[in-house]
């Protein structure tokens, strides 16, 4: 009988090593154009930063573009004003998306659906498109200076041109993944646990920290993870809403290359940038393996 199931099951393993060879040239495609295009393009840009000739002209371990970063009081301000505009923009996103998103699990009918639509909206407009309407509506002589003054009220100060244009902008354009995430973690959290812990006195805030909170943790940290890495490489709102002193580094390393033409320190800019960046990638990834060895 060990017999026979040994021979039925030949085939099957037969079969299995004519699949592994089809399967491995799948996945080798998709492998290599993640290489090609980006693990590449990284160790040539940290070579080109760190392997340069020197003033005598001979190739050698050379630091000076780092240096002058480092010691370079306008950068230190541009990369200062990045991590600010990360911060804010992941604090306001948590502090906004998480309600909203506690609000939709949780309720039902039309006016959740009419909530979750418009929280998804800005994921279908064009970034240059919500900087236009940004500065319609909040820039100068916009339209809430134009409703002010028909009432009588003095102008607002415009967060146009100033830090808080991207930090508003940004927010805005990120909503709609932030929410979508929270909300596929909220799918753990069973009606049931939260019925049984208000059937024993628990009030709602009770609920949210010894309930929600530890089920919902691991998305959190995705949905700030996400938003995070594409916050502080971002480029067009940056760009157009925010400062040009200081300015993140997205507008920062573009000057740089095209306006000073000066490509070794805009690429000192961009590994400096995804230094932070893969610092961001490594705590996310070392958080989940330790939630998911809990």
């Amino acid at each position: 009988m060990t017999e026979t199931a040994g021979t039925a099951a030949r085939p099957l393993l037969e079969t299995g090593a004519r699949r592994r060879p089809i399967g491995l040239l799948l996945v080798a495609l998709p492998v290599l154009l993640m290489i090609w295009l980006m693990i590449w393009p990284i160790f040539s840009a940290v070579a080109q930063t760190v392997w340069r000739p020197n003033e005598a002209g001979e190739y050698g371990f050379n630091l000076s573009s780092y240096v002058f970063f480092f010691s370079d009081k306008y950068s230190l301000d541009n990369l200062g004003v990045t991590l600010w505009t990360t911060g804010m923009c992941a604090l306001f996103l948590l502090l906004i998306c998480l309600p909203i998103a506690i609000y939709l699990r949780f309720s039902q009918g039309r006016v959740p659906a009419y909530v979750q639509a418009m929280a998804i909206f800005p994921m279908f407009v064009p970034s240059i498109i919500l900087a236009y309407a940004f500065i319609r509506v909040l820039g100068p002589n916009g339209m809430v200076d134009i409703l002010l003054n028909s009432v009588g009220l003095p102008k607002i100060r415009t967060p146009y041109l100033t830090p808080w244009g991207p930090v508003i902008g940004l927010v805005w354009d990120n909503i709609p993944l932030t929410v979508l995430i929270l909300l596929a973690g909220l799918g753990s959290v069973s009606n049931q646990s939260i019925e049984a812990a208000r059937d024993v006195g628990a009030s709602r805030l009770q609920v949210f920290y010894y309930i929600i909170l530890p089920r919902i943790s691991n998305s959190i940290l995705v949905a700030l993870s996400f938003a995070i890495l594409g916050i502080f490489s971002a480029f067009t709102l940056p760009y157009v809403l925010g400062p040009a002193s200081p300015e993140m580094m997205g507008p920062f390393m573009q000057r740089t290359f095209r306006d000073l033409y000066d490509p070794l320190n805009a690429i000192t800019q961009a590994v400096i940038t995804f230094a932070f960046c893969i610092a961001f990638g490594l705590f996310y990834v070392r958080s989940v393996a330790k939630n998911q060895g809990k």
